[in-house]
């Protein structure tokens, strides 16, 4: 399941497992019935899982954590299209983890609290596998330009690149260094981390990296829950995490491609299209938006395609 195999060859500036690929991860923490989910009696239908040792258990249970995981990753099998990573809590936990039997058919790994500093940590415990992985930005180094061009310029060695399956955003832990928490009602871009991450964006998306979006915490809001990923969507952060599986098929949902935008970006990588062309009553012009028609046909291979808004629905 792992997304490479050791000694392929690779083009430098493509992931091994592409974010969208993965679709809407579920947390799932660690000491939960996981041998129920590798075997599929549970949540069969959700295609990427992250099997979690960090924030969603405490200190104390992350033996009976790895315990657990140790005993569900001798019985997970490949699946076509099903992705299982594990969120470690740390460098030594991911040391655990890759002892395991069965580890070498996760799919890859969720590094918690990347910065330049300790990312070397965690890569020189990974360099020798084929694993993907999703750092996740949420220290207070996510917060200076400085700190996330030295992370950006670890990361974009050739042999690292093109492991790095997208850079998760952890905006509940952003929030929580400005001694906040997202106010219920209100996206997460109606809070100061809104701004965090619209520079997050810009610092890492000219140069090829994914963002993933953050998580969205109430399970009883689905009208706030449609507005963040509206804008999730229209700033280009995909996937987005979720924490309960009913959300899953929600977030999933927004990630259909309109069918007038596929038709669009059709147009636009079309062999001999002009220069710039009228289509749908606006201007296409391949120079600039090439980028975004390769993005579009991409979502809609694998979340297809839908002729409604799901913010109507919701």
């Amino acid at each position: 399941m792992s997304g490479a195999s050791n000694g392929a060859t690779f083009d430098p500036h493509e992931p091994i497992l592409d974010a969208r690929q993965v679709g809407a991860c579920l947390y799932v923490p660690a000491v939960r019935d996981l041998d129920a989910v590798v075997r599929g009696e549970r949540l069969a239908e959700i295609a990427s899982v992250i099997f979690c040792t960090e924030d969603s258990i405490d200190e104390s249970d992350l033996p009976r954590a790895l315990e657990n995981l140790r005993c569900a990753l001798a019985r997970l099998e490949p699946i076509p299209d099903r992705y299982r990573f594990v969120r470690v809590r740390n460098p030594w936990v991911l040391d655990r983890v890759l002892e395991m039997p069965g580890s070498e058919r996760l799919s890859g790994f969720v590094l918690p609290k990347v910065h330049a500093g300790n990312f070397p940590e965690y890569w020189s415990r990974l360099e020798h596998t084929s694993h993907a992985f999703m750092p996740t930005l949420e220290t207070r180094e996510a917060f200076s330009e400085a700190a996330m061009v030295a992370l950006r310029e670890k990361l974009s060695d050739d042999k690292i690149r093109q492991r790095v399956t997208c850079l998760r955003i952890g905006g509940n832990d952003l929030l929580s260094l400005l001694g906040l928490r997202r106010p219920r009602g209100k996206t997460v871009y109606q809070t100061p981390v809104g701004d965090v991450i619209a520079r997050l964006v810009t610092w890492f998306r000219p140069w090829g990296f994914q963002l993933a979006a953050p998580v969205f915490e109430y399970l009883d809001d689905a009208g706030t829950l449609a507005e963040e990923l509206e804008i999730d969507r229209d700033w280009g952060l995909c996937p987005k995490a979720a924490i309960h599986p009913d959300q899953v098929a929600r977030i999933e949902e927004f990630y259909r491609v309109h069918r007038s935008e596929l038709d669009a970006a059709v147009r636009i990588l079309e062999a001999g299209s002009r220069a710039v062309f009228r289509f749908q009553d606006s201007m296409c012009e391949p120079a600039t938006h090439l980028n975004w028609a390769r993005t579009v046909v991409m979502a809609a291979d694998r979340f297809g395609t839908r002729t409604a808004d799901p913010a109507d629905a919701a």
